[in-house]
């Protein structure tokens, strides 16, 4: 009975994906005027609300024209590690595809979901061309250990779909912020990201309903050997994603100072890191995967918190 309810499940989510999908080049006008990306243009600076170096006071008492291109350079950095990330989801989920049985309604799904990231990196990909900044993404050692990683996909699914949501959740988490705050941001920025969110509910559904059918499944030490890789996965795969790589801080002159005050010393920086979290952490009790060993991993890491109490809940 669980397994049907399971593949049921896995059946709407790809009916979901045929009826309800998006195409980069067919519904977003990039040719349109008020898309054009140019000089000076103020919905570029980082809001105080949805971006921790928006508030900050040493991002405040640059000039303005500096405060633009570093949210531009921010934001297309973003959008580069995103693609990049996707990109290493895509190369695994295709070998999880492709040691599955005929008939799998996994791999069905996934099929459909590989589609759907493909469309978003050619998305992502063309913000980053269109904002004109030389961003490299993703620091140096991931993308040197992004050749390796999707190979998880078919010998570790369980630890390489906790990557997927590793890197998901904080992505989902920043984007859902910024739309629901409604301030004036880029018409470019809004579209890929209102794109992104509403497809990646998807993908993000299916990988809580396979760690949470997979790892009660699981012997006794590999699903305490999954609950301590669980945090670590989280956090590593986090900072890769929304802590800017060295050339930035580079390019900007930041001080190292504002750079580990916003990533993750102080008090309200440790809440935002925690508050991406929050559907994990509820995944990881249902599942199975919390107990004394792995809680202290969650502090440790400095993402343990309260669990959400359904999927999606804002974080206050």
């Amino acid at each position: 009975m669980q397994d049907a309810a399971y593949e049921e499940r896995l059946r709407l989510l790809s009916e979901g994906s045929i009826n309800k999908n998006f195409q980069p080049y067919r519904d977003i006008d990039w040719e349109s005027p008020e898309f054009a990306v140019v000089p000076g243009d103020r919905r570029w600076i980082l809001q105080r609300e949805t971006d921790p170096m928006g508030g900050h006071p040493w991002y405040l008492a640059q000039p303005e024209e500096k405060q633009i291109a570093i949210g531009m350079w921010r934001q297309a950095n973003v959008a580069k590690v995103g693609l990049q990330f996707e990109n290493i989801l895509i190369r695994g989920m295709i070998q999880y595809v492709f040691v599955q049985p005929n008939g799998s309604a996994e791999a069905r799904y996934c099929t459909h979901e590989c589609i759907e990231e493909c469309n978003h990196t050619l998305m992502f990909q063309e913000m980053v061309n269109r904002i004109g900044m030389d961003v490299p993404g993703m620091n140096r050692f991931l993308r040197g250990v992004g050749k390796l990683l999707p190979l998880a996909g078919s010998s570790l699914p369980l630890i390489f779909f906790m990557g997927v949501l590793a890197g998901e959740e904080p992505i989902d988490h920043l984007q859902k912020r910024i739309l629901r705050a409604g301030g004036d941001i880029h018409p470019v920025m809004k579209s890929v990201m209102s794109i992104h969110v509403a497809e990646e509910a998807r993908h993000i559904s299916f990988a809580h309903e396979f760690i949470e059918r997979r790892a009660p499944r699981l012997s006794r030490a590999r699903r305490f050997a999954s609950s301590l890789a669980m945090p670590v996965i989280m956090r590593v795969l986090c900072d890769a994603i929304v802590v800017p790589p060295k050339e930035f801080w580079e390019t900007f002159d930041v001080p190292k100072s504002v750079r580990k005050e916003l990533f993750w010393d102080s008090d309200a920086a440790r809440d935002e890191l925690a508050g991406y979290f929050g559907d994990v952490r509820m995944l990881a009790g249902n599942a199975g995967l919390l107990n004394p060993a792995s809680k202290l991993l969650w502090k440790a890491c400095k993402i343990d918190g309260r669990a959400s109490r359904f999927r999606s809940e804002p974080h206050r």
